[in-house]
């Protein structure tokens, strides 16, 4: 079976922004909000996994898509704020923005095959 790295890297991410959030001390809103996004992309990039049908794919992707610019903001949120340093800003953001060009690419060629 091919490897799903859409799937393999939301997840490293998701366990990364954990524990980066275990690891700092911010509002607790922040760590909530940042928790639940980085980790919504990667339980609903497993969710399209058994969609039921092509428009629930697309549709689990693209709110796997959202959460993950949702997680974006709040990298960028806790970087301005200077919970986290530029260096891990910089590797956590630039992951997200590859997830967020898979999906782009996932979801395009799903609706050019409907």
């Amino acid at each position: 079976m091919p490897r799903n790295y859409l799937l393999v890297y939301s997840e490293q991410l998701a366990t990364d922004v954990e524990l980066l959030c275990q690891n700092i001390k911010v509002p607790s809103n922040t760590i909530f909000q940042i928790r639940k996004s980085s980790s919504s992309v990667y339980a609903n990039i497993r969710e399209a996994q058994y969609a039921h049908g092509k428009a629930d794919f697309v549709s689990k992707l693209q709110i796997a898509l959202k959460e993950a610019n949702e997680t974006g903001y709040w990298l960028e949120l806790l970087h301005k704020t200077n919970y986290i340093d530029k260096a891990t800003y910089k590797n956590l953001d630039s992951a997200y923005t590859s997830i967020r060009v898979m999906l782009i690419s996932s979801i395009n060629t799903v609706k050019s095959k409907q």
